[in-house]
């Protein structure tokens, strides 16, 4: 039995180890450019616009490609396709939405009883710079570059290496890999569910543009649509003069920035829907939602076992475990 798992091990080993070594190519390109620019008579970079493009876009242009020809070294298998109707997509946004609203509910309650343990509350990077950003940039790093690199890496290369080991290990690689990717346990909660929905939707399509889709729709409203309206209610403006408890200066600011709140209204209310439809899909199709396991003459725990236990994989996820800790600690 042993001798059985020696071949897992190994495939496992071998694909943690490309994952780790792509993660290590992406913070050494980030620290090189870090190195150069401040060494550079450059004006203008601390601009936050400015800084986000170049720390991340040549992340996109030069780190990710490497990452996935590292990945491709590793023996893939073709997951068989099976269209879906517009119906079904909408119906799979409506659940993956739900999983993101909830489960970001759940990284902030977990951040903040950390939070409250140790004295300050957690930082949560990624907030701050979805609001300083401008839509455009948001649109073209977090609509557009982020759902489709990060579904081929997280989705289809990785569920195309593990998938002939079962669908549930395959789909649970998947939420585990992409939410310790995201480096902060505000997101890792509702990355690891969306990982695990999105996983089961390649498995059971084979069609890689369906998550695709669905991952830029969820970060459109998400970091696009929602900071844009609140700017556009200006939200920090009656915060700010809330807190003054001068009446005729807040509904001064109501007044001239009327039609802002009102889109803003419209929006949360789109968002509540969502939430519900979302809710009540989970709940009638989740039943329904079956995973194929290995068709391996080996019991689950030896598989998980071999499949887990070895040195790629644990290198990667400590290193991930890791930037999440100083998060917590930062």
């Amino acid at each position: 039995m042993e001798f059985e798992t020696k071949p897992i091990r190994r495939h496992f080993n071998s694909l943690g180890l490309m994952y780790f070594f792509g993660t290590l190519l992406i913070f050494g390109v980030q620290y090189a450019e870090v190195f150069l620019i401040e060494r550079l008579p450059l004006t203008g970079i601390y601009d936050t616009d400015v800084w986000l493009l170049i720390s991340t876009v040549p992340m996109y242009l030069i780190s990710m490609p490497l990452m996935m020809l590292l990945i491709r070294r590793v023996p893939a298998v073709s997951v068989e396709k099976h269209p879906i109707t517009f119906l079904q997509w909408l119906t799979a946004f409506f659940m993956c939405y739900a999983i993101m609203y909830l489960g970001n509910l759940v990284g902030l309650g977990l951040t903040f009883v950390i939070g409250m343990v140790k004295g300050s509350p957690v930082d949560n990077a990624l907030v701050d710079i979805a609001t300083d950003i401008s839509p455009w940039t948001a649109l073209v790093i977090m609509v557009l570059c982020a759902p489709v690199f990060e579904e081929l890496i997280f989705r289809k290369l990785l569920i195309d290496r593990t998938v002939k080991y079962g669908e549930k290990t395959a789909v649970l690689f998947s939420g585990i890999f992409f939410g310790l990717f995201h480096g902060n346990l505000n997101q890792f909660a509702y990355a690891f569910g969306l990982g695990i929905f999105w996983g089961f939707i390649y498995v059971k399509t084979g069609k890689i543009r369906y998550s695709i889709c669905m991952h830029m729709a969820v970060n459109f409203l998400g970091s696009v649509a929602s900071v844009f309206l609140l700017k556009s209610a200006a939200y920090e403006e009656l915060i700010a003069v809330s807190a003054s408890g001068d009446m005729g200066a807040l509904m001064g600011v109501v007044s001239e920035h009327l039609p802002g709140l009102m889109l803003f209204g419209l929006y949360s209310l789109a968002v509540l829907g969502f939430l519900i439809t979302g809710i009540v899909c989970l709940a009638v199709h989740f039943r329904k939602m079956k995973l194929k396991p290995a068709e391996l003459p080996l019991p689950k725990r030896k598989l998980m076992s071999a499949a887990f236990l070895n040195a790629g994989v644990a290198l990667f996820s400590l290193f991930w475990i890791i930037q999440i800790l100083l998060q917590l600690m930062g």
